[in-house]
């Protein structure tokens, strides 16, 4: 029961903490170098201008299809300053937006309600456990999430069990050990503010992991975020 109530508790402490940061555009700024001041922490923390961020993002969704009509969760979906854009140009697709923050998914919500989005269901829940049947998505998308997650060990396993044999996998997060400036800051500030939450993967530790569980991984990293396109095989046996 005590573990239980930490791990409550540390999930909380995380949603109050995005509450901040996603309430102001100061997180939507960040994420696309498109303020000065968002400018300005993107090349403190992270070293990185306007292409590099692009530059990743474009590897992190370069999983999903052209033109895709199936069926596509994301978690978390923060904002959505990333992915409604994203989802405006696959009006086919049946897609499902998970994130614990009620705070960041109502500005995402809104941006959907901005461009006219039909397609898109939004769900407040834990990627710990999710509500959805096993084989329920042919792509699912994680976009800088499990830096933030508590519980990274069922993170991984509900994203795997939600996704179809053959699905996607793509996405993401922040890794430790490519940029000693970054894990500095990591450490020392997005870490006791809750933004962050080790333990954190190396980029080789990352790869190992999904090639342990998935097949065609595809992993590369620009400055200290790494990205990944990886594929469910299409039998349980060659899991």
């Amino acid at each position: 029961m005590k573990d239980s109530i930490t791990m409550v508790e540390r999930k909380d402490s995380i949603r109050n903490a995005y509450r901040h940061i996603g309430s102001n555009g100061f997180y939507d700024g960040m994420i696309t170098c498109s303020t000065f001041l968002g400018r300005v922490v993107s090349r403190l923390v992270w070293d990185m201008n306007a292409d590099d961020c692009a530059e990743y993002q474009t590897r992190a969704l370069s999983g999903i299809p052209e033109r895709f009509s199936g069926r596509l969760l994301e978690v978390p979906v923060g904002t959505g300053i990333l992915t409604m854009p994203v989802y405006q140009t696959l009006p086919a697709a049946k897609i499902t937006c998970v994130d614990y923050s009620p705070d960041m998914m109502a500005q995402a919500e809104t941006k959907a309600k901005r461009l006219g989005l039909k397609n898109i269901v939004f769900k407040q829940g834990d990627v710990g456990n999710m509500p959805f049947e096993d084989c329920s998505f042919d792509v699912v998308v994680s976009l800088n999430g499990f830096h933030a997650f508590p519980d990274k060990e069922a993170a991984y396993k509900e994203t795997f069990r939600v996704l179809k044999n053959g699905g996607i996998f793509c996405g993401c997060f922040y890794v430790k050990g490519l940029r000693k400036r970054t894990d500095c800051i990591i450490r020392s500030i997005y870490q006791p503010m809750k933004l962050f939450v080790p333990p954190y993967e190396t980029k080789d530790s990352l790869k190992n992991r999904l090639k342990s569980i998935y097949a065609d991984v595809n992993i590369s990293n620009v400055k200290g975020i790494a990205c990944f396109v990886c594929r469910k095989a299409s039998t349980p046996e060659q899991n």
